[in-house]
């Protein structure tokens, strides 16, 4: 390639020449071309639709200069004949070139390529051009797609770093600014110099891929030793150079031994590579904490990078099919490292010698215990995927974390259980066939199966290809002064090596593999003064469950005391944790509400919740507060994947005089679709309301005082960035009323970065024998009879409590003269933005009363959208009021959302993820 950067316009303008070898047995008559910069070309790409569903809003509001593409591409076969060529109208992510005669196997053919290639900004994956006039040069050029199986792999480019490019030599001429450095895992020469440019030469043998960094002031550093030599601009937190060094030549001389030596003279280890791929856990420290030394800080990071950038540059693999062997290997790796040179390490640093943190089990896991936690952060939701999933079908917390981790902690596991370094030497055998040969997941399997002589098809069966949870306990087990008999129950009938111990005052006296537990066996062990036996004590089998793992074998046996821990800890497998944690709650009836909850909700989910709240109403002097039970049952292979029982009661004021006291027994179901990717919910749900109210003198026309409500939902959301679809249907039966109702809501965001909602709600009486409003359908503000939304002032009907908004049955915004219905009501609400967050909305709709005929209502405004469902603002403009923004106390017509419970924001921060 011969390129030339324009810094000012963020093109390189590229004349290229491919000399392509058929290697294959086939014959072709196309060669496809990866081409992952045009991904940023436009809103309906691959790439665009994945930002979508992550709910990354940055790449759909950029202008159209931040994003990047191909253009101008001429092609020029043998004899210097144009060859046809077209990108696939289902993706814009490749070119296939046509050539005008069959090329055989074992023959070449020399094509010639000018084009330009707009480089896209760095904000949308870290890769391309940055604010600071640098650039971070990924996927730029067009390249042979691998061929294999007959076909070109053609993988669109989802943000993975997965390309399946053909292993290529390349040599390249860049012709650079002066302004800017280059800096490259590519073999360079000094650059020559002309007037404006630097003129770089640049070659690389048997690679994939190669990085090219362009600075105007330098960041990047050289370190060299006789492995390999280092380019990097890792952040560093105030470490000299001979500190650096000595890292470095730490972890490389670590890695070759533990895996093997790697091709290419150079690599790059970037800031930007560990941005994309943090340490998790270690970047979610706040900043003001420094519970580990910079040493450490930085060896972790130039290790994960380090070694995430070896396996790409150097194995061979199908980076998107075979991704759990990459992540294995390097988390695997990462493991063994902290064992060999860290060895006491724990995953909060020097916090664990906290006197205050001593009591929790966060503080006293190990480093690598971490690893197991944050994995089954997603075995608990039942949202964990089998790591031979290809790795574009993993939700994001699986693929960056997830199922990374799980992959080392099962290479950790099946290393622990054959010994003799087995899985080290068939990595290094692995790696080394890879330098000859395309590798797949088979070779790895052979060479693993080839050393040793144990069956281990549950590794791959069970472990890699299958979302099976593994679960063992205890069945029966008694003692002797000499001897330990016991049998092993496996709770979810999959068999896989289990280890059990011995333990005496907390040390390991023996340790012993059951390579297939039945639950027919009864085993005889010598039992060595130990106290109690435990099943998988340090964890390295990936099991659903630890707290049924062990016994005491103790003449008065505790199997589980009671350990209380403010706020939150992990679980703890060997005691029954009870979380303190002091609230403070707020309606203008209760006051300011201090409570202390307690509940036993650790950063695991558990089959079993309680979480009981008492507090104190200030402003009642009066008791108050709440509490939940809940059991959840995860059905691992359903479309139906949770079932949830629950039993919640509150007791609260409702007006200034008189207090409600709600119970909520309840059933959901909770429906998802096969492709976890897919952000489709599906809900039904079952309850009984029972309600019992104080009288109020305050109160007045508010029907019974006491009734029971059953409430049957079905609920159907499909949600991202661009798009949005939910579909609600509500039966409710009572006494004196019965109502059915639906609702359809609608939201676009369209190319020119406009967006609509749209909102449909109707609902009809089956029967109504109340004379009250009470449980009638509201047009703006709903009475709230079922206690299920957030009011902070519920039974006000002036001032700013009054003023609160909830989106919910008519959804009007302005309050009309006939504020309910109750024959039947249909609305439709919509809005629109004019810039940015400031919208225009209009409500309208029927209303029927008895004895009344239907009534057109309306109204418009001025919706200040800042966070959708969080914090909004509206502003009545016109409706059957008339002009209300020239009315008296117009500031009494403004609604606002405000939403302030914790909770509920979180869900604001998380969807990205799951």
């Amino acid at each position: 390639m011969n390129v030339e950067v324009n810094a000012e316009s963020k093109i390189l303008n590229i004349q290229q020449e491919i000399i392509f070898f058929n290697q294959s047995d086939d014959t072709l008559t196309s060669i496809v071309l990866n081409d992952w910069n045009h991904a940023y070309s436009s809103k309906s790409t691959t790439l665009a639709k994945r930002f979508s569903d992550e709910f990354y809003r940055g790449f759909h509001l950029a202008k159209d200069e931040e994003r990047g593409n191909t253009e101008n591409l001429t092609i020029i076969g043998p004899e210097k004949l144009l060859l046809s060529w077209a990108r696939p109208e289902e993706n814009s992510d490749f070119i296939k070139v046509q050539l005008r005669d069959k090329l055989l196997p074992n023959q070449k053919i020399v094509i010639t390529l000018t084009y330009s290639a707009k480089i896209p900004s760095d904000k949308f994956t870290k890769y391309g051009y940055s604010d600071k006039g640098g650039m971070n040069l990924k996927y730029w050029y067009l390249t042979p797609a691998r061929y294999e199986n007959h076909a070109f792999v053609q993988y669109n480019n989802s943000n993975l770093d997965d390309i399946t490019n053909a292993i290529s030599h390349f040599e390249i001429d860049i012709k650079v600014p002066k302004n800017l450095q280059l800096f490259t895992d590519l073999n360079t020469l000094e650059p020559t110099q002309e007037e404006m440019f630097s003129v770089y030469q640049l070659n690389g043998t048997n690679r994939t891929d190669f990085n090219v960094f362009l600075e105007p002031k330098s960041t990047f550093y050289t370190f060299k030793n006789s492995q390999v030599e280092v380019v990097t601009n890792l952040k560093d937190d105030n470490l000299n150079t001979i500190q650096k060094a000595i890292v470095i030549d730490h972890v490389v001389t670590f890695v070759n031994e533990h895996i093997g030596q790697y091709p290419h003279q150079k690599i790059t280890v970037a800031q930007t590579d560990y941005e994309r791929n943090p340490f998790y856990g270690l970047n979610q420290l706040p900043s003001f904490l420094s519970p580990f030394s910079n040493e450490f800080i930085y060896e972790i990071k130039f290790l994960k990078t380090y070694l995430n950038n070896y396996l790409k540059n150097s194995l061979r693999l199908d980076p998107r099919k075979d991704n759990w062997i990459y992540d294995g290997i390097q988390v695997y790796a990462m493991m063994k490292y902290i064992d060999q040179n860290h060895p006491d390490s724990k995953m909060l640093g020097s916090l664990s010698t906290y006197l205050l943190l001593k009591s929790y089990n966060l503080a006293n896991i190990n480093f690598n215990e971490q690893y197991s936690y944050f994995y089954m952060l997603m075995v608990r939701k039942n949202l964990d995927q089998p790591l031979g999933n290809p790795k574009n079908t993993l939700i994001k917390f699986n693929e960056q974390i997830a199922s990374k981790y799980r992959s080392g902690l099962s290479f950790r596991y099946l290393d622990n259980y054959l010994g003799n370094d087995i899985v080290n030497n068939s990595i290094n055998k692995f790696y080394a066939l890879n330098k000859t040969k395309q590798v797949t997941r088979t070779d790895f399997e052979t060479i693993l199966k080839s050393n040793t002589d144990t069956d281990i098809n549950w590794f791959f069966n069970t472990i890699i290809d299958s979302r099976d949870i593994i679960d063992y306990k205890f069945a029966a087990v008694s003692k002797t002064k000499d001897q330990i008999f016991f049998s092993v129950k496996n709770k979810t009938n999959v068999t896989v090596p289990i280890p059990v111990y011995g333990i005496k005052k907390g040390e390991v006296i023996f340790k012993k593999w059951i390579a297939a537990p039945s639950p027919d066996s009864i085993y005889k062990w010598d039992r060595q003064n130990v106290d109690k036996i435990v099943l998988n004590y340090k964890n390295e089998v990936p099991e659903y469950n630890l707290r049924n793992n062990w016994r005491s074998l103790k003449f008065f046996p505790n199997n589980r005391p009671i350990k209380f821990n403010f706020m939150k800890d992990m679980e703890d497998p060997y005691y029954n944790q009870i979380m303190y944690v002091p609230t403070l709650t707020y309606n203008i009836y209760d006051g300011l509400s201090p409570g202390m909850r307690l509940h036993n909700k650790t950063l695991l989910d558990k089959p079993f919740i309680f979480d009981i709240n008492p507090s104190y109403s200030t402003a009642a002097k009066t008791f108050s507060g709440g509490a939940s039970f809940a059991a959840n049952q995860n059905n691992r292979d359903s479309n139906l994947f949770n079932i949830r029982y629950a039993v919640s009661g509150s007791y609260f004021h409702y007006a200034p005089d008189a207090t409600y006291l709600k119970i909520n027994p309840s059933i959901t179901f909770k429906i998802r679709e096969p492709n976890f990717r897919d952000n489709r919910k599906q809900q039904f749900a079952i309850r009984q309301v029972l309600v019992n109210r104080e009288k109020s003198e305050f109160i007045t026309n508010s029907g019974d005082e006491n009734y029971s409500v059953f409430n049957a939902k079905y609920f159907n959301s499909r949600t991202e960035v661009t798009n949005h679809f939910n579909f609600l249907t509500d039966v409710q039966l009572g006494g004196n009323f019965g109502k059915l109702s639906g609702e359809i809501g609608y939201r676009r965001l369209f190319n020119d970065n406009r967006q609509i909602n749209l909102r449909l709600f109707a609902g009809s009486f089956l029967y109504n024998k109340t004379q009250s409003d009470f449980f009638s359908f509201a047009l703006d503000r709903p009475t709230d009879y079922l206690f299920d939304y957030n009011f902070y002032g519920r039974s006000e009907s002036t001032g700013l409590f009054s003023q609160q908004y909830i989106l919910a049955e008519g959804g009007f915004k302005s309050k009309l003269d006939t504020p309910f219905a109750n024959q039947w009501i249909a609305t439709v609400n919509g809005s629109f933005n004019i810039w940015n967050w400031i919208e225009v909305y209009g409500d309208a709709g029927f209303i029927k009363n008895r004895h009344q005929s239907e009534k057109f209502v309306y109204d418009s405004g001025i919706r200040l959208n800042l966070v959708t469902n969080y914090f909004e603002l509206f502003f009545p403009v016109y409706s059957n009021n008339g002009w209300e923004i020239a009315q008296d106390n117009y500031n009494e017509k403004i609604r606002f959302v405000v939403t302030i419970d914790p909770k509920t924001l979180i869900n604001l921060f998380t969807r990205k993820w799951l």
